[in-house]
């Protein structure tokens, strides 16, 4: 499972034109989910995401969490992050777990960093257009299988 965290000041997504979903400070969170993640790589991401130091204190250091700042989750499912380019031009999904159950995986994700922080989702599997303002930038990359 990848998590991809971009400190935002605000964030956003829309499908059909219409704002779905949209937080103030806090974190973008890209999901890609792969054939083989389970709720142990949750778990591993879980551990990590609210207690990150990505944010500024009061000197202008990354020294405080999402828990910390009190700030809020936009999550969004994300196939393409689970896609190779190792061949050809066109990417290749064949490591992407299936719809349905990458589905499941997602919205137990969002329930359980919602126990942690306030989260808002995306809509699995639509188009959607999604705005996020950085804050900073600062991005990361967490592999579950890494952690």
């Amino acid at each position: 499972m990848i998590a991809l965290l971009q400190r935002v000041s605000a964030s956003s997504v829309s499908v059909d034109k219409e704002t779905v979903s949209a937080i103030g400070p806090g974190l973008n969170i890209l999901l890609g989910i792969f054939k083989e993640d389970d709720e142990e790589d949750i778990g591993k991401l879980l551990k990590k995401i609210p207690h990150l130091r990505i944010f500024a204190d009061d000197a202008g250091r990354m020294n405080r969490s999402l828990l910390d700042i009190g700030g809020e989750a936009l999550v969004v499912s994300q196939f393409t992050l689970a896609g190779s380019v190792k061949k050809g031009r066109r990417p290749s999904f064949e490591h992407a777990m299936p719809p349905k159950e990458a589905e499941r995986l997602y919205e137990r994700f969002c329930d359980e960093l919602g126990a942690l922080v306030p989260v808002s989702r995306g809509v699995f599997g639509a188009m959607m257009e999604v705005t996020i303002v950085g804050d900073g930038p600062v991005t990361f990359i967490l592999d579950s299988k890494e952690l």
